[in-house]
């Protein structure tokens, strides 16, 4: 990493800000120049996995290689066809335990490495499937430990796939939210998550109308385009610290909507059923970035119900429950007072972190588990 990055990431966002694009982006590539530690970052609540190190204002590798468009004989889907895709699983569950495994998922357009929690129920009756989105900087197992995630699912009984971003697609490990080529169905990153989920469906007892994805921060991000772009196979999406589908499809955009928020939602509001966490004090993705995400779900929500939450661990946070004209639950905004770009009572076994807060990960399995496809909460 470039020892002058913070430095030369504030100079472009100066830059940016004055309307300098050429300058700015030259400023960002030299700032990310250089190699990145493989390890997953430091506890370090107060920054984000948006950046490459500890607190900077942004992160987004302008150099991020594009994914390219699912190639003909693939299915419509925007999955790869049985004869197209190399799935390399490690062995299957044994009878009685638990287990986390490691695979790799490939086609034409792309290799993606993942990790798969098994709960100790598989193979009794059709799970639930959590599909998990790291943020910049983090791995599938980091991110595994730092949100507890696998401790929840073998209470409730739920597989947990981890897909796991690589440094060739992009050097921080961000999932590409804010490249226009991968917002689309069917073609690149949004393809390969969704590719990779319908494996794993194909291969586990899972239930169909119980699949749901979630992420952190870029995660986040992209978890919000899934729940647009598959919304015939996500039943509900978790947004942590992230931004609306389409808030960027660019550099400037991006940094924009990660410094002051994205654009309103264009068009009628999705109606999938999300989930949001996001703290007040986070300095890497603006807090009114949750209100775009929401706003795009559930548009303006018949009724809005607000309830203070005490975590018991510091934190103090606003839940506004949005509900249709029929009264169902349609979406959560959970406001966290004081919180960084952190996920919410994570642990600090993983990085970007905040055991302070209300636990995001059983919240989220609840959300989940009261929105299964087809059905009103």
């Amino acid at each position: 990493m470039n020892p002058n990055f913070q430095t030369l990431i504030h100079e472009a966002t100066r830059l940016t800000r004055a309307g300098d694009l050429k300058a700015a982006t030259a400023a960002i590539r030299s700032a990310l120049s250089g190699s990145n530690p493989d390890g997953p970052a430091p506890h370090e609540p107060q920054g984000g996995p948006f950046i490459g190190g500890k607190s900077a204002d942004v992160v987004i590798d302008v150099d991020a290689r594009h994914v390219p468009d699912i190639a003909p004989g693939q299915s419509p889907s925007g999955t790869a066809a049985e004869n197209d895709t190399n799935v390399q699983p490690a062995a299957p569950a044994h009878q009685g335990g638990d287990r986390f495994i490691a695979g790799t998922f490939e086609t034409r357009s792309g290799t993606r490495h993942y990790k798969l929690y098994i709960p100790p129920q598989a193979g009794s009756e059709p799970l639930a499937l959590v599909v998990m989105l790291h943020g910049c900087t983090q791995h599938a197992a980091d991110f595994a430990a730092g949100t507890a995630m696998n401790d929840a699912a073998r209470q409730q009984g739920c597989f947990v796939l981890y897909p796991e971003q690589s440094k060739k697609a992009n050097p921080q490990r961000c999932w590409n939210w804010f490249k226009h080529s991968h917002q689309q169905r069917g073609r690149g990153e949004p393809a390969l998550i969704a590719g990779m989920a319908q494996q794993v469906m194909a291969q586990h007892a899972i239930d169909p109308r119980r699949v749901f994805v979630a992420g952190l921060s870029a995660g986040g991000a992209m978890a919000a385009i899934m729940g647009v772009t598959y919304p015939d196979l996500f039943a509900a999406v978790g947004v942590h610290s992230g931004l609306a589908a389409g808030a960027g499809s660019d550099l400037p955009s991006a940094l924009a909507a990660m410094r002051s928020g994205g654009k309103q939602p264009a068009g009628e509001a999705s109606g999938m059923p999300t989930i949001v966490f996001h703290g007040t004090a986070d300095s890497t993705v603006h807090p009114s970035n949750a209100d775009q995400v929401i706003l795009a779900s559930a548009g303006p929500a018949a009724r809005v119900e607000e309830q203070q939450v005490d975590s018991g661990r510091g934190r103090i946070a606003s839940r506004r429950t949005h509900r249709r004209a029929d009264g169902s639950v349609i979406a959560e905004h959970w406001i966290i007072d004081g919180g960084a770009h952190a996920w919410s009572g994570g642990s600090d076994k993983g990085s970007y972190t905040d055991g302070r807060g209300p636990d995001a990960t059983a919240e989220m399995l609840r959300f989940f588990s009261e929105h299964p496809r087809g059905a009103a909460a």
